[in-house]
């Protein structure tokens, strides 16, 4: 166990320390809560305020606010169909600071990142009548576009640094010159050469595969995605994220880039299908996995929990649950994590690690038999168990049926082991 966590916690110095990881990590976070600020909008204009689909079908006077819906819908644009602007530009940003420091890039690197991704973005269109019109397509914009904004973002800012150290591309000013203006100046020229780089792989692509850079990204990212939502790459995943917090590191925080690279794209797709009335198309995303992989927190402990009141005889035990029932609602679980201890326990760390790919495994199942409605709408983490089953599918009763079966099930693997570690307990030997 000691030579797992010494490994363990070398790759956890690794994936904290390493920039590109740090820096789509960073991203998504700092973007979350205009990603839920979108998933309001929807759940308003599609799960209230809809005669078709949603409340307004049972209620139909909460239809006298249909005239709302435009402001919520420009919400839900401006965030959840806008994405990859947010990200690329947060990306930018993130490895400027952290090749330059933050005095010294400002938020410059990031406007570089955006305006270098637009260099390679199709911007001329041909409308059904001949007629030519400029814009950015809603696909390019939005989830479908994320992975080409990621690397054109790293692209561009890594090499407009290195450019930076080159003393002899800057425009030096008099002393007497505002710093403002001088170090404008001085980026001039990086600037420049990142942006006819950029714009230059953009315009072989094209010449070369007769395809934006956009597409021929997302025909590429196809496998990895095919293999990063089939059951056996979720298991990867969720299995090293649960041995790392066995060893007391944050296996989510570890992982997270990965993750929201590979599943949010897929919960925006299946959004702004949803939107549309049209049927999602992604079951593994990471609404899904926070659904039914994270419910309680990692290790979905609130099975233990649950499982500890119904079974447990131990008062010290039953101590720990009860302070750990309101924040694991909520789904924040360090209290059980370190108060029982989850860390380094060689009887409890087998549910521990195995029981969200349980639960997954089942999630999964209710969704491809169609019991369950894909998850379609990103909630915040913090929503209870059950309420946010009903939310993510879209205000389906069904949601919150199969989160609460998962819940069961947890508490179910969980209390086996429980016993056991009660009767250890009770010997003296943990």
């Amino acid at each position: 166990m000691d030579k797992v966590a010494d490994t363990l916690g070398r790759v956890g110095a690794w994936c904290s320390q390493n920039k590109y990881l740090s820096s789509i990590k960073n991203a998504f976070q700092t973007f979350m809560p205009l990603t839920i600020a979108g998933a309001i909008g929807v759940l308003w204009t599609c799960v209230l305020v809809n005669e078709s689909s949603g409340l307004g079908l049972l209620w139909s006077p909460i239809m006298a606010l249909e005239f709302t819906n435009v402001a919520f819908n420009a919400i839900s644009f401006a965030t959840i169909s806008c994405i990859t602007v947010g990200i690329t530009f947060g990306i930018a940003y993130e490895i400027g600071v952290w090749n330059l420091g933050a005095d010294y890039a400002g938020y410059f690197p990031g406007i570089l990142g955006l305006a270098a991704w637009i260099s390679v973005t199709q911007t001329s269109f041909t409308g059904d009548l001949g007629d030519a019109f400029t814009g950015i397509s809603s696909n390019a914009l939005g989830a479908t576009g994320l992975f080409t904004g990621m690397f054109i973002a790293i692209l561009a800012v890594e090499f407009y640094c290195w450019l930076m150290k080159k003393d002899a591309l800057k425009i030096k000013m008099p002393e007497m010159v505002p710093p403002g203006v001088a170090r404008a100046f001085e980026a001039l020229i990086p600037a420049f050469l990142v942006l006819l780089l950029t714009s230059t792989i953009g315009m072989v692509c094209q010449m070369a595969t007769g395809l934006y850079l956009n597409d021929v990204i997302a025909s590429l990212m196809s496998p990895l995605v095919a293999v990063g939502t089939s059951i056996p790459g979720v298991m990867v995943i969720y299995i090293l994220i649960m041995l790392f917090w066995l060893v007391g590191i944050h296996g989510n925080n570890m992982l997270s880039a990965v993750k929201e690279t590979l599943y949010t794209p897929l919960t925006l797709a299946n959004t702004t299908a949803f939107e549309n009335g049209e049927t999602p198309e992604y079951l593994v995303n990471m609404g899904f996995l926070q659904m039914f992989g994270e419910f309680g927190g990692s290790g979905v402990t609130l099975g233990l929990v649950i499982a500890i009141f119904i079974f447990s005889k131990r008062e010290d035990n039953r101590a720990v649950a009860g302070l750990s029932i309101v924040p694991g609602l909520f789904n924040i679980n360090e209290t059980v994590t370190f108060g029982v201890p989850m860390v380094l326990n060689p009887i409890l760390g087998i549910p521990f690690v195995f029981t969200p790919c349980i639960t997954i495994i089942i999630g999964y199942i209710l969704s491809a038999i169609g019991f369950c409605p894909y998850v379609c709408i990103s909630v915040p983490w913090t929503t209870p168990p059950v309420l946010l089953g009903f939310l993510a599918t879209g205000g389906a009763w069904q949601g919150a049926v199969s989160q609460a079966i998962v819940i069961a099930v947890a508490v179910l693997v969980y209390t086996p082991f429980l016993l056991v570690y009660e009767k250890q307990q009770a010997k003296g030997v943990m």
